[in-house]
Formats: structure tokens, C-alpha cells, sequence
């Protein structure tokens, strides 16, 4: 702090005297020395760990390891200390579908699915203006866009809507001839 408060002071004296001279093309600044940069870095710096050689040594070893040989090194100490991997592993692992019925235990829960998505599949060329006026209707669509949403089919219409508000969807674009699936 002090040498940065003495550099500044030396850069306006010297600023100072010079303003009845001509203005010189170039400011220089002091740099610092070497030493005072690596202090202060080395002040933000994490020490390490304290740790005895031993275990500095291992951790060295362990390091240098190929994955064959920590596979290798895994697989003896689960044998020599009696554990298990599998203990050490989250409990929030996914289990894959079916494993925990083959397993033994009870079958699995069959969720019900509450989010649907509706898919024009088709809509023939007399109905067209109908399920525009339609698709309009329930959605904030444009013109152009509903028109749009109904060429190259078939399209999403709505996406993750419950099951009521998609056969609604469906019944009144079927009204009108089109042709819906609820996926």
C-alpha cells in the first residue's frame, strides 16, 4: 500500500513540474519488482493440506496409476477389507425398470401418466378453414400461424396438458373434421 501511495505521489510531482514544460508523449509508471508481485499472489493461495509423508507418498502412487491398475487396486481392497463399492454409492442411484421385481422385492408402482400432448394428424382439405378458426380459438395464434400449424402435419398442437384439457382439444377439432391423437 505504501509503495503504491509513494508511486502515485511521485507520478503528480513529477506531473506537476512538468505541466509549464511541453507535455511529455508518454506517461511511465513505476513497475514493481518481482517480489512484491509473488508476495501478494501468494497470499491468495490455499496452503496445503498438512500431511504426513506417508500419505503424500500413497496419494503419489495412487496418481500414477492406470485405470487398469486402479480397477485392479479397487477390486483387492474390496476383497482384503470385506466392503463394498456399492455401499459408498448415493442413494438417489435410478434403478433401472424391472431390476426391483427381478430382484425380489415388490413390483414396481405403475405411475399414471398426467401430462399429454395433442398431435393433429391429418386434416382433410374441405375441413381446413374450420380447424384454423378452431386452432385460433385456443391458441393465441395468428392467421398465418394456425395456418402454418396445420401444413406438413402431423404437428404437436398443445404440449404437457392434462388429460381433461386435451380431449376437450381433441373433441372440438374432431367436430370440425380433423383428424387428433393424444399422445
Amino acid at each position: 500500500m505504501a509503495a503504491t501511495l509513494t508511486s502515485a505521489l511521485f507520478l503528480v510531482s513529477s506531473y506537476s513540474t512538468n505541466s509549464s514544460a511541453a507535455p511529455s508523449p508518454a506517461l511511465k509508471f513505476p513497475s514493481q519488482p518481482l517480489s512484491l508481485r509473488s508476495q501478494r499472489r501468494a497470499a491468495f493461495l490455499r496452503p496445503p493440506a498438512a500431511v504426513s509423508p506417508k500419505v503424500e507418498d500413497v496419494g503419489n502412487l495412487i496418481c500414477n496409476l492406470t485405470l487398469e491398475e486402479a480397477r485392479s487396486l479397487v477390486d483387492h481392497l474390496q476383497d482384503r477389507l470385506g466392503v463394498s463399492a456399492a455401499a459408498f454409492a448415493p442413494a438417489a442411484v435410478a434403478v433401472a425398470p424391472g431390476a426391483a421385481a427381478d430382484a425380489g422385492g415388490a413390483p414396481a408402482a405403475v405411475e399414471e401418466k398426467t401430462e399429454f400432448d395433442v398431435v393433429i394428424e391429418d386434416v382433410p382439405s374441405n375441413a381446413r378453414i374450420a380447424t384454423i378458426k378452431v386452432v385460433r380459438a385456443l391458441t393465441s395464434l395468428a392467421l398465418k400461424e394456425a395456418k402454418d400449424l396445420i401444413e406438413g402435419l402431423p404437428k404437436k398442437f398443445k404440449e404437457g396438458v392434462s388429460k381433461e384439457e386435451a380431449e376437450e382439444v381433441k373433441k372440438q377439432l374432431e367436430e370440425v373434421g380433423a383428424k387428433i391423437s393424444i399422445v
